[in-house]
């Protein structure tokens, strides 16, 4: 099995990986798909003339507050999650809803409008996942010429319906579709293939990584993830206001920091300091990724904070930090994401709030441990200290917006994450319940979960929180 740390750590926009870089990637893969042969063209050479889009599920139950209707359409106008300016998106979306038409580079002009030909459909789920959409193409006089079901899967992944069983079948089978030196797919393999060779995980994962593309273009978007995750934190830390979507909640991050950086210089004791820092640094991050910014899904947009924070935590509190550490930590942290994704789920539509903040914190322990000099084994017992204290944890948005419970759930989620990673480098590795084992219980306990509270905002806070 091998996923790349670049499929786990994506850059792209805000507040949703799954709701808005997802629906927007589907976009620009139906788009491609016009241009293509891949589909019977009609022999009377009819072309294409309008587009039509229905989303079910949790996109359609919470795909407002998500951002997802605007995604969808800047998709069709030929924009994506890495490249879209965010100061753009307004005006890109304010002229299709004015002129009722999309026109992506490359393509004639299309008909939609999306009061009419964007549709929330909330009555008729999709049976592949709960994270469904339709795209349609039509003909002028009304014929229906091309259709395709996308799934966005978590993490901004996004599949055909015929993907995803391909997907399925190779999960169920153990097997990948690329051909790595060290293909593990459980915690248990990789263990015994980190014994076997005498390498960190890091460098497992660096191996695979090093079979697909060069040491320099491997190191070079390492450093890139981290200036994305670096900068969207500076960019929390220096904006305040309201944040969009109409529960009026207020940006934090920046006056908490403000007090942080009085309370440093003045070298007044603090004996939550580092908790202050983590949480200040999480919340900077997906205060931005509510308000629609450049952030990186680690391993989604919902639960972005948390790896970031770790990661600045261990340069302000590690004076030992360098460059090597931060690829170190970045490589750890994807080979634990990689697994919880091929065995269980990093969609909170999915398996609720322990697939997001639980993996990300499952991730970013994992990744400190190993800058913090752990064994294989003491690092595989940090991300399962982390995860299996997010066991249970619903996605109940308040509102569909990725605010509350969200940005806090984060800071949290990174504190947990320091906490496991020194409780595991404190002992010698061998623990009781192993990490595939709470793995396993967090699909089943995905599994069992009530719809209500996996982000479709029809339970838990999301309806027991009176809005004023």
């Amino acid at each position: 099995m091998f996923l790349s740390v670049f499929d786990v750590f994506k850059i792209g926009v805000g507040p949703s990986s799954s709701h808005t870089m997802g629906p927007m990637t589907a976009a620009n893969r139906f788009l491609e798909l016009i241009l293509s042969n891949e589909w019977p063209r009609p022999s009377t050479g009819a072309q294409v003339a309008a587009i039509k889009v229905s989303l079910h599920g949790s996109l359609a139950h919470t795909g407002i507050g998500h951002g997802t209707g605007r995604a969808v359409i800047l998709g069709l106008m030929g924009e994506a999650p890495d490249k879209v300016d965010p100061d753009r998106m307004d005006a890109i979306i304010e002229g299709v809803e004015k002129s009722g038409r999309i026109t992506p580079e490359g393509h004639p002009a299309y008909q939609f409008q999306p009061k009419t030909d964007l549709i929330f459909d909330k009555k008729q789920p999709l049976p592949g996942h709960a994270n469904g959409m339709t795209f349609s193409a039509y003909d002028k006089d009304g014929r229906l010429l091309v259709k395709r079901i996308y799934y966005s899967v978590g993490g901004g992944f996004v599949v055909t319906d015929t993907e995803l069983e391909q997907m399925r079948a190779r999960k169920k089978a153990s097997q990948g579709t690329y051909k790595v030196p060290y293909p593990f797919a459980s915690a248990k393999q990789m263990l015994e293939m980190a014994e076997r060779s005498g390498l960190s995980i890091a460098q497992m994962k660096r191996a695979n990584e090093e079979s697909q593309r060069s040491r320099e273009e491997l190191d070079s978007g390492l450093d890139r993830i981290w200036e994305a995750m670096r900068s969207c934190i500076e960019r929390g830390l220096k904006v305040e206001g309201i944040m969009p979507g109409g529960l009026n909640v207020r940006r934090r991050a920046k006056h908490i920091h403000d007090k942080l950086q009085e309370e440093w210089r003045s070298n007044r004791v603090n004996p939550l300091l580092a908790n202050d820092w983590l949480s200040v640094y999480a919340m900077a991050v997906n205060e931005e990724n509510a308000a629609g910014g450049r952030v990186v899904t680690a391993p989604t947009n919902g639960a972005a904070g948390v790896i970031p924070a770790t990661i600045r935590y261990y340069e302000h509190f590690h004076e030992d930090w360098d460059r090597k550490g931060i690829h170190d930590y970045l490589l750890t942290a994807a080979a634990i994401g990689g697994i919880i994704k091929h065995n269980a789920s990093i969609s909170g539509a999915e398996v609720g709030c322990q697939g997001e903040v639980g993996s990300a914190a499952a991730m970013a322990a994992a990744g400190l441990a190993a800058v913090m000099g752990a064994t294989p084994a003491q690092i595989e017992n940090a991300a399962e200290i982390a995860l299996e204290h997010h066991l249970g944890m619903t996605c109940d948005p308040i509102a569909g917006l990725v605010q509350v419970p969200c940005i806090e759930r984060n800071a949290l989620g990174a504190v947990k994450a320091v906490t496991a990673a020194s409780l595991a480098v404190k002992g010698d590795g061998q623990h009781f319940v192993p990490l595939d084992a709470c793995i396993e219980t967090m699909r089943q306990t995905g599994y069992d979960m009530s719809e209500k509270y996996k982000e479709t905002s029809t339970g838990g806070l999301a309806v027991n929180v009176v809005e004023c």
